[in-house]
């Protein structure tokens, strides 16, 4: 079973058929997991916004273990999840696209696996490759054919270092200077721990990373939230299409 985890704009599916909500109990939070069921094309898909239906949980704030613990529970073995990210590399400017496949975490004070309480021996996981490899041809295939039917087809770099930061602040020149240094093709909020928590749950996980801005001090202005927000909406029509077309493959 595929799931789609959305991320900033995307709080809905739109094109697909609703077929009601699934409510599912984890010991990592208190209240239930709401997770929307959702067909496209005869498929069914399980929809789980991170940031809420609301889109007011801060990276942060997010539980992420209760998702991937909810999406695991529900039968999920593969997850395509959508990150806004700032660009890095030169071809990342705002409004276009990426598909990564490595990450290095910066992040601190996250609640980031589930083996630590209740386990037989101490558990590690291989994280060499932390985007499946058969996710990511998936969602560039599917880009690839959205591009060939739309007017104006969308940049997406194949590969590329995702840098995952804190939040819910955006970095400082500096910061991404060092970013830079270690490699990092752009820079999100959400992509950890999400992508280990996926890897300790045995799914396949892969990401559809957008670039919202160039990352801090790489553009002449500053970085502008209404710009951000503007980028975002004219961007979702072409990320619910590659999300339609992934879904359209698991036939």
């Amino acid at each position: 079973m595929l799931a789609i985890i959305g991320g900033t704009g995307l709080s809905k599916l739109d094109g697909f058929k609703s077929r009601g909500r699934e409510k599912c109990s984890t010991r990592f939070s208190a209240e239930p997991v709401a997770i929307e069921l959702c067909e496209f094309a005869g498929v069914t898909v399980a929809f789980l916004p991170r940031h809420g239906k609301q889109q007011a949980v801060p990276p942060h704030k997010i539980n992420y273990r209760a998702n991937i613990r909810a999406l695991k529970q529900l039968g999920v073995t593969d997850i395509v999840a959508i990150n806004a990210v700032g660009g890095i590399h030169k071809d990342l400017g705002p409004g276009s696209f990426a598909v990564p496949e490595q990450i290095i975490d910066y992040t601190a004070n996250r609640q980031s696996t589930f083996f630590e309480e209740d386990i037989a021996a101490v558990t590690h996981i291989d994280f060499t490759y932390p985007y499946a490899e058969g996710i990511r041809q998936q969602i560039l295939a599917s880009v690839a054919t959205v591009n060939k039917v739309i007017d104006s087809p969308q940049a997406c770099l194949n590969g590329g270092v995702y840098g995952c930061t804190s939040g819910p602040r955006l970095e400082t020149a500096a910061e991404i200077i060092r970013c830079q240094r270690d490699g990092c093709d752009m820079v999100g909020m959400t992509g950890m721990p999400e992508a280990a928590l996926a890897q300790e749950a045995g799914i396949e996980y892969g990401s559809l990373a957008f670039s919202v801005n160039w990352a801090a001090g790489l553009s002449v202005d500053l970085i502008s939230l209404d710009e951000i927000r503007r980028i975002v909406e004219a961007g979702m029509e072409f990320v619910t299409a590659v999300v339609q077309g992934i879904a359209s493959a698991y036939h």
